[in-house]
């Protein structure tokens, strides 16, 4: 038991270095020193894995693949780590869609479903851009978090303008071709590999996630809410509304939230 504990203690402190660190991690060294003999562009942001070129084509052979979650990061730093995680410091994004059970009703099952597919598709192209891991795609909404391993030092800021980009990409404030609403927070999350021996997905749990899906899910079309947590958290100037309290399903305390201008 202590021997599989061990592992388990080694496994987290690689997860947090990766999570908090990434191309500076410790563990990495003698694997990026490898791969930088081998040639191709664009590279893993984390282990400077070749994904292009003679390079690419060798790694691609053992794994070192474009991750579904960032392809700007390989499987073997994401999907392919060991199971299991570390609780780090993460910005969690909800974009979800406005009355969408009308909205298929109005469009159809065809017409809807095209429309899904560009709200996914403009979603991940520019999460991707601000170095998000795109988490799910779930129905009618998007989740993605920010860790500093993956997005860098200033993780809290890419998050938002990731946010209010996505709100531009929809068309808002003038123009709007879908109804949006955003929510984000900010705190202590686990990150990992988590589920079964059948099922392994890369995801992130914990408060973060569940407060960023309630806070979300009382934005109206076109607006962003953000919770103090994360809009504190931030170094730059961003335009906001005063804090205001919403109650939120499953939490006792209110929780204080800005609408952020677009």
């Amino acid at each position: 038991m202590s021997n599989v504990a061990g592992i388990e203690d080694q496994h987290e402190e690689e997860w947090r270095e990766i999570l908090t660190q990434g191309h500076s991690a410790r563990s990495l060294k003698n694997l990026k020193r490898i791969m930088r003999l081998l040639p191709g562009h664009p590279r893993c942001k984390i282990c400077n894995n070749p994904f292009g070129g003679f390079g690419g084509s060798v790694c691609r052979i053992a794994g070192f693949r474009p991750s579904r979650k960032n392809p700007r990061i390989c499987t073997l730093c994401c999907e392919k780590m060991p199971r299991g995680g570390a609780e780090v410091e993460a910005v969690v994004l909800f974009a979800d869609i406005r009355g969408s059970t009308a909205l298929a009703a109005d469009l159809g099952p065809t017409s809807y479903a095209k429309l899904l597919n560009r709200f996914y598709r403009v979603s991940t192209e520019i999460l991707i851009a601000y170095d998000a891991t795109v988490d799910k795609l779930i129905g009618d909404e998007v989740m993605a978090f920010f860790v500093s391993g993956f997005a860098g030092e200033e993780f809290e800021n890419k998050a938002t303008h990731a946010g209010l980009a996505l709100m531009r990409a929809f068309g808002y404030p003038q123009d709007p071709w879908i109804p949006v609403g955003i929510g984000i927070d900010a705190g202590l999350a686990y990150i990992g590999n988590v589920g079964s021996e059948f099922l392994v997905d890369f995801t992130a749990l914990g408060d973060p996630v569940n407060v960023a899906k309630r806070i979300q899910s009382r934005a109206g079309a076109g607006q962003i809410l953000i919770s103090t947590a994360a809009f504190d958290a931030l170094s730059c100037d961003v335009s906001a509304s005063k804090a205001y309290p919403l109650t939120l399903k499953g939490k006792q305390d209110a929780v204080m939230v800005r609408s952020l201008g677009i």
